[in-house]
């Protein structure tokens, strides 16, 4: 999925609202978050946040326990440095996702938007899987975003694997799906960029 000099030299060189993944407010995964019902306690996990603008939004909907990880440090600095005093309310992760060490059974809510679809190893790809499936709640939920099949065979000079619904949600067996979207993004320099969406419920009683 690239490696951490990668994406900081991404983050080092282009603004937080030019990256082709920018967007104001992620509408669909709010509406998403919004479909599960969590309360305002629950435990929100963001991967690969960065500088997103979703934790702004989390915390506005009221959200109290919310934390972001990324690759990138530059990238959580920029989300520090937009959201200023509010960022103390934040836990800050700069780590890679397929070796993170997150507590077991801890978050109610997985998010994800673009950064499954840059696993193109196996290897990598059950990593992730496995640690999403160990620190999501039974019961709780998992939301994906990848390029669709229609979507772009690159992103950022890396490689992708594009999914419609049901073969990302197959990707996490121990997960029901729920519900699916599609999404049509426009990215700053207004190319059209296809993505699947996938809001997923962990087997099991919480």
């Amino acid at each position: 999925m690239g490696g951490k000099a990668h994406w900081e030299n991404i983050h080092t060189s282009r603004p937080a609202n030019e990256v082709s993944w920018y967007r104001e407010h992620l509408e669909t995964s709010l509406e998403l978050i919004r479909r599960t019902g969590l309360a305002a306690d629950a435990e929100l996990i963001d991967i690969g946040g960065g500088a997103s603008t979703l934790v702004d939004d989390l915390l506005r909907l009221g959200f109290l326990s919310v934390s972001v990880l990324d690759l990138s440090a530059v990238a959580l600095e920029k989300a520090r440095q937009r959201l200023g005093t509010l960022s103390e309310r934040v836990r800050w992760i700069a780590s890679d996702v397929t070796n993170a060490s997150l507590a077991a059974e801890h978050y109610d809510l997985w998010h994800d938007r673009a950064v499954f679809h840059f696993l193109t190893d196996p290897v990598e790809k059950a990593a992730y899987v496995a640690t999403a499936t160990r620190v999501v709640k039974n019961g709780r939920f998992l939301i994906l975003a990848t390029f669709a099949l229609d979507g772009p065979a690159k992103c950022s000079g890396l490689q992708v694997e594009r999914y419609g619904p049901e073969e990302l949600a197959g990707q996490f067996p121990e997960f029901e799906l729920l519900e699916s979207r599609r999404e049509v993004h426009r990215t700053p320099t207004a190319a059209v960029q296809n993505f699947t969406y996938v809001l997923l419920q962990k087997h099991g009683k919480g």
